[in-house]
């Protein structure tokens, strides 16, 4: 099923600044939050959509990737895609303390918003990564899967990222009473406000270590690599970024881990040019090839190609080869090879060489005819790249 325009969902225009997108999304969160749309999946669905829209749009590099290349811009990497694929309700929940506001409790509940049964402890996430990975013309025409070795922190074997040495258990905090957070309620003009924030001796786990770990000293985490296998849509461009979820840095304890962001390099090509999802080629002939015509051949991306050039040839001509350059990056459609046709001039003539195209300067056909005006010549140049 396709996804909807992250700005249709919120409703807001696409240069609608930061604060609009915010307040976009709040009335949206309001309006179709589950505790308030019991049993509703699509209030429910609703609720998730807004919360991807946010995500995407209230980050400027998300937001100009999404721009430029839609949601294929945010998607197609092994384990999640490019941005909001694969949130969780405690994803998004962990965002309301950024627009409600850590005053109204918990993950932001208005009310009795936030309590259908979820842990009042946030699981702990691990940090993301960014590598790069460079691609040849070939490999961005046709997809590729990577393999990379990513240097990162893993769970530790030794205690299976619990923390807590080998026969060794866990005790409940004494500070939350294994809530993982404290409430702390202060006297204002308003009334009384309410304020919910994580446990300052457990960090919000709701349990407390008696013995650590010798091996990762009670993080749960050691440095460590893993191998990592990357699927890589064919037409990426040079920049994009791709998310694969879950191949971050591990989470000290058991949480979640971070996620691998992967940014994509062009090597450049010895002969083709890129020029968004068309490839360019400048091909020489020689005097003879334009006034009598021939057949060469050119390079595409994946070999040479024979194409004709008919007879009285023009320097600075355009031939288009359909469907010879890069497909789309969502799959619809394949951009053209454009191939601009330049006459090689000797520079050096033999004293035989140069009575023969003495001779030829005589005749009228060797005579330059001015078959078009400058402004008729520029636009007819313009139309092969638009």
């Amino acid at each position: 099923m396709a996804k909807r325009d992250y700005y249709e969902i919120l409703e807001i225009s696409k240069n609608a600044s930061k604060d609009e997108v915010k307040k976009a999304y709040r009335k949206k969160a309001i309006q179709y939050h589950p505790d308030k749309n019991p049993d509703d999946k699509e209030a429910e669905t609703k609720f998730k959509e807004a919360a991807e829209a946010y995500e995407v749009l209230s980050d400027d590099d998300k937001r100009a990737r999404y721009d430029r290349y839609g949601h294929a811009g945010l998607g197609g990497a092994a384990g999640g895609g490019f941005g909001g694929d694969g949130m969780t309700m405690e994803d998004i929940f962990s965002h309301f303390g950024d627009i409600f506001g850590d005053a109204f409790g918990g993950f932001g509940g208005f009310g009795g918003f936030g309590g259908r049964g979820r842990s009042s402890q946030r699981a702990r996430k691990g940090s993301n990564l960014r590598v790069k990975v460079k691609l040849n013309l070939s490999e961005i025409a046709n997809g590729a899967e990577k393999k990379i070795r990513v240097n990162k922190y893993v769970v530790c074997d030794e205690c299976t990222g619990s923390g807590a040495r080998k026969g060794s258990s866990s005790s409940t905090c004494s500070t939350c009473r294994g809530a993982g957070q404290v409430t702390r309620v202060t006297s204002t003009l308003l009334g009384q406000m309410q304020t919910t924030t994580a446990c300052p001796t457990c960090g919000g786990e709701g349990s407390v270590i008696t013995e650590k770990c010798t091996k990762c000293h009670g993080e749960g985490i050691v440095k460590g690599e893993e191998v990592v296998k990357i699927n890589i849509p064919a037409g990426v461009g040079e920049g994009m970024q791709l998310n694969v979820s879950g191949k971050g840095n591990a989470a000290r304890r058991g949480g979640i881990n971070g996620d691998l962001f992967v940014i994509i390099e062009e090597e450049k090509h010895p002969e083709l040019v890129r020029d968004g999802n068309s490839l360019l080629y400048q091909l020489l002939i020689s005097f003879p090839q334009a006034a009598l015509g021939d057949t060469v051949e050119v390079p595409t991306v994946e070999s040479k190609v024979k194409i004709k050039i008919d007879p009285g040839t023009q320097p600075g001509k355009i031939l288009r080869l359909r469907g010879k350059g890069l497909p789309e990056v969502n799959g619809y459609g394949r951009g053209d090879l454009l191939v601009s046709v330049n006459v090689y001039v000797p520079e050096d003539l033999s004293k035989e060489e140069r009575k023969t195209v003495e001779k030829m300067t005589e005749s009228d056909s060797f005579q330059p005819k001015q078959k078009e005006n400058s402004r008729n010549f520029f636009e007819r140049m313009k139309g092969y790249f638009e």
